[in-house]
């Protein structure tokens, strides 16, 4: 279980990895990317964050922190 916690997280830092690749602007011919790229970071972030939110949740309410 706590590897697809792990992969969240690093989900979520490539995420931000991207958004911060986008932030670039001075990366010549991929200028018309960025757009793309701002959205699908963020999607990405969202997504993954929601992931280990509903994780946790189902962790707490199943007791198995517990253990």
């Amino acid at each position: 279980m706590y590897y697809i916690i792990l992969l969240f997280l690093a989900n979520i830092l490539a995420g931000f990895a991207l958004l911060e690749v986008a932030g670039l602007s001075g990366l010549g011919m991929l200028a018309g990317l960025m757009p793309f790229l701002k959205v699908v970071a963020v999607i990405l972030i969202i997504v993954f964050s929601l992931g280990l939110f509903y994780l946790g949740l189902k962790s707490l309410f199943n007791g198995s922190w517990r253990k």
